[in-house]
């Protein structure tokens, strides 16, 4: 899934988003629509599509579900979901696997994966050189996801999959008022990810100086608070890494990002 580019902080990086319409629904299978892009203002399509390849919805029951509509276009990609079950549904993409970057014998630098491209693990030994200069392999993961409610919200799409770095929300995430905390938990690899650095930023950024970045960490057992000061649609980024990756990786890295709609009081 190499649409997915790396999260980052710098407020002049591109990033990459989902956005749905309506966080909230109500009545008989309701329809929601959604943009998927990376931009380097939020939420505005100025850079390139995320694909639909690689897009997986959960319905309440923990069932894949189809979307329909799906275009892409030269800056984002849409798709409509229909809500036929009551209860919460996960909408995301997430994907795992070595990483590595070295320098050749002129200097230039090498990554494997290639840009667009998407790794296979079994490849490392042929696509990589065992001895090169600078060489760094680390094991990664990415996750970017949103989440939309029709009726009652539901925790079943919440249950950890044990990859990767991954939200288990206390507060959850379509129940979330200004002025009030929201306290989430994340997890690696099914363990409380300890220390994971997490920045969250209102959309509409084209339209302030100031990114009014919220900067977080999490605690010894991967819990953290957020107190929400405005209403509107939030990109949470999240960075994780350690030393424990098994050969030939001599790190382990993982992202984590979504969106999330805060309600006025």
């Amino acid at each position: 899934m190499g649409m997915l580019v790396g999260l980052s902080f710098n407020a002049s990086a591109h990033r990459a988003w989902i956005v749905p319409s309506s966080t909230n629904l109500s009545g008989d299978a309701p329809w929601v629509t959604f943009d998927a892009a990376v931009s380097n203002s939020l939420f505005v399509p100025e850079h390139v599509p995320l694909r639909v390849k690689g897009l997986m919805v959960k319905d309440p029951n923990g069932n894949l579900v189809d979307v329909e509509n799906a275009h892409t276009g030269k800056y984002r990609t849409t798709f409509d979901l229909n809500l036929v079950t009551e209860g919460t549904y996960k909408i995301g993409y997430a994907s795992g696997g070595l990483r590595a970057s070295w320098k050749d014998k002129e200097g230039n630098r090498k990554r494997w994966p290639g840009r667009g491209q998407t790794a296979n693990d079994a490849d490392f030994a042929t696509a990589v050189p065992k001895n090169a200069d600078e060489l760094q392999v680390s094991q990664s993961y990415r996750t970017l996801e949103t989440f939309v409610t029709a009726g009652e919200p539901s925790n079943k799409v919440f249950k950890p999959t044990n990859s990767g770095l991954e939200l288990v929300p206390v507060t959850h995430p379509n129940d979330l008022f200004v002025g009030e905390t929201a306290k989430f938990q994340f997890l690696f690899q099914g363990k409380p990810a300890v220390g994971v650095k997490l920045a969250f930023v209102k959309g509409n950024t084209r339209y302030r100086n100031e990114q009014n970045q919220i900067d977080l960490v999490t605690d010894k057992k991967g819990y953290v608070n957020v107190t929400w000061p405005e209403a509107g649609m939030y990109l949470l980024e999240a960075e994780f890494e350690d030393d424990l990756a098994q050969a030939p990786a001599t790190k382990r890295t993982a992202s984590y990002g979504a969106t999330f709609s805060v309600l006025p009081e």
